[in-house]
């Protein structure tokens, strides 16, 4: 139950026409506390409800449970989420072999792109596409639950 990820902030739009998948992602917190986040996803037609720990000294690996549940549930914990609803679409790529799944957000986040590759470990290597930008990984700013209070916006 360790997920292992790396965040980059994305410099141009070149990996839409790579996608082998895009779906939208509306998503609310039932408890965005940085130490455990409670999280309820609607992802296409499929609803889950995700449990985040804190992540270690580097920000790569956490602790996440992740649950599928019936859409009709999700859309019912939604409404009582906390204020600030994340609303993205998902772009999913596969470059080398891994993926890596593209976030383009809209609403108060809009302007904000962010690719995260998931990894089996903090050292595996991976291949970086050219629209790649800056890492940011650990850096809170850029966890959704963080977004959800704080919109890009207002940066």
């Amino acid at each position: 139950m360790q997920e292992t990820e790396r965040k980059f902030l994305v410099t141009s739009d070149d990996f839409k026409t790579l996608a082998f998948t895009q779906n939208r992602i509306v998503q609310g917190y039932l408890n965005s506390h940085p130490e455990r986040t409670v999280r309820v996803r609607i992802k296409g037609d499929k609803g889950f409800l995700t449990i985040k720990g804190k992540g270690n000294e580097s920000g790569t690996t956490r602790f996440e449970w992740e649950k599928e549940i019936p859409i009709t549930e999700a859309e019912q914990l939604l409404p009582l989420c906390e204020e600030g609803t994340i609303d993205k679409i998902r772009y999913e790529i596969t470059v080398g072999k891994h993926v890596y799944e593209v976030d383009v957000f809209s609403g108060a986040n809009e302007g904000l792109i962010i690719a995260e590759i998931e990894l089996s470990s903090e050292t595996e290597s991976f291949e970086k596409p050219n629209w790649l930008g800056k890492e940011v990984t650990g850096d809170e700013r850029y966890y959704n639950a963080y977004l959800s209070n704080h919109p890009f916006k207002n940066w």
